[in-house]
C-alpha cells in the first residue's frame, strides 16, 4: 500500500519526526510504498535535499517564514475566504462555538484548492480587519487581555503560517497527491496533521497519528520563550497572542484526535494527555518508540570509586539542584563518592547557580560538570548507578538509554518513569532529597542488588524499545486501517462501492486462476463451488 508520512523537518521548536525513526519504519516495512510530505523551517524549499537518500524524492513546504509569492484573490474569493476565516477565529475566540473549527477549517482548505490564494488572503489586511473584528466581538475570550492593533498584526501573521499546509499542493488522486495514498501517517501532531485532516475530508484517506513528543503540550510549556514574543523591556508582552495560538493548537489537536482512525502515543503517560484532549480510548494504542541502542553492549566493569551519574538537561525542570542536596548527604555517609553530571545549559546562568549550590553544600571536589558526552554509552559507563531527579519526566528515551547500560537505576516518581522502570530501579518522590539519598545509598552499598536491578532493567527496557515490536505494531496498524476503508471512497465502476475483501480468503490459494474465472460472483455473492473448496482445504491443513 501506499503510505504518505507527514511531518515536520525544523521549525523554532524542538525537532520531532523526520530522521531516523521514519527510516526505521520504511525499512522495516519495504512491502509499503513510503512518501514524506515535509514541512519545513524558514529556509524553504531546499530542506527535504539533507535527508538521507531513502527521502530525495520527498516534498516539502516551507512552514515558517516569509510566505511563498501569488496572486491575490477576487473581490468575490475574497468575501468567501473572508467568511471562512471569520468561522474558524469564531471557534478560537468564542467558547461557545468551538465546533466550527473544523468546518471552517476544511472550507478555506476547499476554496485553497480552487485557486490556490489562500496564502496572499491570510497576509492580506483584510484578513486581518476580520481578525480585529471577530477578536474583539462581545462574548469572546479576553481573559488575556484586550487585543492590540500590535497582537492583530503579530497574531494574523503567526494565524497565515500555522495555516499554509491548506494551501500546499498535495492534495488530489494523481502522482503524488495525498487522495491517491492508502493511508496517511502523521508523526508529530500540530500542523503536520493538517494535511491528513484535508485528506480525510476531500477523499475519505484514513490517518494514524504517532506523537513520542506531545505537540500541544510543548506548546503549553514553551510558549512563554516563543521567539516571536517581545521582551518585557520592548513594551510588555502581548498575551493575548498567546492566548489565541494557544486556542489554535488546542482545537487543531482536539479535531486531529476526533478525526484520526489511530493514535499511537509513545507511552501510556501521553495517552491520558490524549484523553483528556478528547481521544477515544478505543482508537488509541500505545507504541514505544523503538532505538537501536537495544543492541548496545551493556557498560563495563563499574568504576572502583562510588560514582552517582546524573544525565540531562541543565534546566530548573531536570532539578540538578535536588540531586546535588541528595549527594551532599550521600556524601556524608560515603567520603569516597562522587557526582559525575552530564548535560548543556539550556536554561542562561542554571550551571553557576549549581556550582554555587555545590559550594555552598562543600562538595565542589566531589562534583564534576562534565558537560555533553561524547555518547549516552560512555556516560553511563563511568558510572556506578544512573540517577534522575527530573520534576516532569514526558519522554522514556532517556531513562530506557540508562537501563539499557545495564546500571542500576534510581529516578523521582514523575511522567513515564514509573511505567518505564517499573520494578526494576527505584523510585523516590519529588523535591525529597532525604530519600534521594537513601535509594543512592542503599545501592551503592549492596553490589549483588545493583547488579541484579541493572539486568533486569536492560532486559525490560530490551522487551519494550526493540525496534521489530514497533515495526510489527505498525504492520498490524496499517493492515486493520486498509481492511475497514475501502480503497477507492468515491466508489467504483459502474458507480458501484467496492468490496476489496468481499470474497473469502480461500478463494485465492485454490487451484488455477479463480479471479478470472467468468462465473465468479461479481460482488462476492454465494459461489457455488466455494463451499467445496472450503472444505478441501480444511481437510489438507
Amino acid at each position: 500500500m501506499r503510505v504518505a508520512l507527514l511531518t515536520e523537518g525544523a521549525r523554532p521548536h524542538p525537532r520531532r519526526g523526520a530522521g531516523a525513526w521514519c527510516d526505521r519504519l520504511a525499512e522495516g516495512l519495504p512491502e509499503h510504498e513510503f512518501e514524506l510530505y515535509l514541512l519545513t523551517g524558514p529556509e524553504g524549499f531546499g530542506a527535504a535535499e539533507r535527508l538521507s537518500p531513502a527521502w530525495r524524492g520527498a516534498r516539502d513546504l516551507a512552514l515558517w517564514g516569509r510566505r511563498p509569492g501569488g496572486r491575490a484573490p477576487g473581490a468575490l474569493r475574497r468575501r468567501q475566504y473572508a467568511r471562512a476565516y471569520e468561522e474558524l477565529v469564531r471557534a478560537l475566540v468564542l467558547p461557545g462555538q468551538r465546533a466550527g473549527f473544523g468546518a471552517g477549517l476544511h472550507r478555506l482548505a476547499a476554496l485553497a484548492r480552487e485557486d490556490g490564494t489562500l496564502a496572499a488572503f491570510l497576509a492580506s489586511a483584510h484578513a486581518r480587519r476580520v481578525l480585529e473584528r471577530t477578536w474583539r466581538l462581545p462574548g469572546a475570550d479576553t481573559s488575556a487581555g484586550q487585543p492590540l492593533v500590535r497582537d492583530v498584526l503579530v497574531a494574523a501573521d503567526l494565524l497565515e503560517q500555522c495555516l499554509r499546509p491548506l494551501s500546499a499542493p498535495w492534495y488530489g488522486t494523481g502522482p503524488g497527491g495525498l487522495g491517491g495514498a492508502d493511508l496517511c501517517h502523521v508523526v508529530g501532531g500540530g500542523p503536520a496533521a493538517l494535511p491528513a485532516l484535508v485528506a480525510r475530508h476531500l477523499h475519505g484517506v484514513p490517518f494514524v497519528v504517532t506523537e513520542h513528543g506531545l505537540h500541544l503540550r510543548e506548546q503549553y510549556l514553551g510558549y512563554r520563550e516563543a521567539p516571536y514574543l517581545p521582551q518585557p523591556s520592548a513594551g510588555g508582552t502581548p498575551t493575548p497572542v498567546r492566548a489565541l495560538l494557544l486556542s489554535f493548537f488546542r482545537a487543531l489537536t482536539e479535531e486531529t484526535y476526533r478525526q484520526a482512525a489511530i493514535l499511537t502515543p509513545g507511552s501510556a503517560h501521553d495517552q491520558q494527555w490524549q484523553r483528556r484532549c478528547g481521544a477515544d480510548p478505543a482508537r488509541t494504542r500505545v507504541v514505544y518508540e523503538g532505538t537501536p541502542a537495544v543492541d548496545r553492549p551493556a557498560a563495563g566493569p563499574e568504576p572502583e570509586r562510588p560514582t552517582l551519574v546524573w544525565a540531562g538537561a541543565l534546566e530548573p525542570g531536570r532539578d540538578t539542584e535536588l540531586m546535588l542536596h541528595a549527594f551532599a548527604r550521600v556524601r556524608a555517609e560515603l567520603p569516597g563518592a562522587r557526582l559525575v553530571v552530564h548535560g548543556e545549559e539550556t536554561a542562561p546562568g542554571y550551571r553557576a547557580h549549581c556550582a554555587a549550590v555545590a559550594e555552598r553544600l562543600g562538595i565542589t571536589t566531589a562534583v564534576d560538570f562534565a558537560g555533553r558526552p561524547g555518547s549516552l554509552a560512555e556516560a553511563w559507563e563511568g558510572g556506578t548507578v544512573a540517577v534522575f531527579s527530573a520534576l516532569s519526566q514526558r519522554s522514556p528515551r532517556l531513562l530506557a538509554d540508562a537501563m539499557l547500560s545495564g546500571r542500576a537505576v534510581v529516578s523521582t516518581d514523575v511522567g513515564v518513569a514509573r511505567e518505564v522502570v517499573g520494578p526494576t530501579g527505584l523510585l523516590v518522590p519529588a523535591r525529597d532529597p532525604h530519600a534521594l539519598a537513601g535509594a543512592c545509598l542503599a545501592l551503592l552499598r549492596d553490589e549483588e542488588r545493583r547488579a541484579r536491578l541493572g539486568l533486569a532493567g536492560r532486559l525490560r527496557a530490551q522487551e519494550r524499545f526493540a525496534v521489530e515490536p514497533v515495526i510489527g505494531a505498525f504492520r498490524e496498524v496499517y493492515l486493520e486501517l486498509v481492511s475497514q476503508y475501502p480503497a477507492f471512497p468515491g466508489g467504483g465502476e459502474g458507480g458501484r462501492a467496492p468490496r476489496p475483501f468481499a470474497r473469502p480468503a480461500e478463494y485465492w490459494l485454490t487451484d488455477g486462476p479463480r479471479g478470472g474465472r467468468a462465473d465468479a460472483p461479481e460482488d462476492g455473492g454465494d459461489d457455488p463451488g466455494g463451499q467445496d473448496r472450503a472444505e478441501e482445504l480444511v481437510e489438507a491443513v
